[in-house]
């Protein structure tokens, strides 16, 4: 059984993450960026629901009065 060489690894590792970095730079370097953003102007719609229009609460059986 022979044995592995592993000699050229430290290499091709090295390379190989070496070129990952630089691509990746290129690829983000390469993307437009907007120059200056604006905010842009929401439109709000007011809802109208049900349970708005009455005064509704909720009691706890822990805030009723105590008797």
């Amino acid at each position: 059984m022979p044995q592995l060489d592993t000699s050229t690894w430290f290499t091709t590792i090295l390379a190989s993450i070496t070129t990952l970095f630089i691509l990746m730079q290129l690829k983000i370097s390469l993307y437009n960026f907007p120059s200056n953003p604006s905010n842009k102007q929401l439109k709000i719609t007011k809802s109208t629901n049900p349970w708005e229009s009455k005064w509704t609460k909720i009691y706890l059986p822990l805030s009723l009065p105590q008797p």
